[in-house]
């Protein structure tokens, strides 16, 4: 049985809430840990945050972690830190020292 056109742009609406809601719990969730290990006390490019938080991300799926040396999070091996040679739980504060 098919739906109309009405309830399914209804159900999209509903999903788009939905989604708004997570990701809003998720960002402050990540927020506050954030700020507990002292990132809102660092100056720091935001893109070299981002790009710092997808190689923690990357690191916790279990892939390759690229280096933040580069601006920009665009480019996958930009750079020439050595991130991959940092310890465990250093990764916040090696791109901090601005």
């Amino acid at each position: 049985m098919k739906k109309p056109s009405s309830k399914i742009r209804d159900e999209i609406a509903r999903l788009q809430e939905q989604l708004k809601l997570a990701e809003t719990r998720e960002a402050e969730r990540i927020g506050r840990i954030a700020l507990k290990a002292g990132l809102g006390e660092i100056e720091i490019d935001e893109g070299e945050l981002q790009a710092a938080f997808e190689d923690l991300a990357k690191r916790f799926r279990g892939g390759k972690v690229r280096s933040t040396g580069g601006k920009g999070a665009s480019g996958a091996g930009e750079g020439s830190a050595p991130a991959a040679q940092n310890p465990p739980g250093t990764a916040e504060g090696r791109t901090g020292e601005a």
